[in-house]
């Protein structure tokens, strides 16, 4: 039992961007508030590993700092990306209208 507990990856610590990130937000001074399934975690980056993060065409800008994983998006619906099923547990964005529509259109394509 002990030596599941210890393979086990602690997300806190490390997190892949690309796999485990719903979204993201930058904040002041190279803060980034990252938004998991069950979790947020606040990270200091570099100039260079922020610049890397927001050229991923991974993800798309929704607005302000606020970037959403385009892989694990589930549904558009009520001006809202969702994240997981619908309904009181899955995490969600509100999208204006217009980049909605460039989010479906992106979505096509990676299908």
């Amino acid at each position: 039992m002990s030596s599941i507990l210890l393979e086990a990856r602690n997300v806190y610590e490390d997190f892949e961007v690309e796999t485990d990130i719903l979204f993201f937000k930058v904040g002041d001074h190279d803060l980034v508030i990252f938004h998991g399934r069950n979790y947020n975690i606040k990270k200091r980056m570099t100039a260079e590993q922020l610049k890397r993060l927001l050229s991923s065409s991974t993800y798309y800008h929704v607005y302000g700092g606020c970037y959403v994983n385009l892989n694990k998006i589930s549904s558009i619906e009520d001006d809202c990306i969702y994240f997981g099923e619908k309904g009181l547990f899955a995490k969600n964005v509100r999208v204006p209208r217009r980049k909605q529509e460039s989010i479906r259109h992106l979505l096509k394509g990676l299908k």
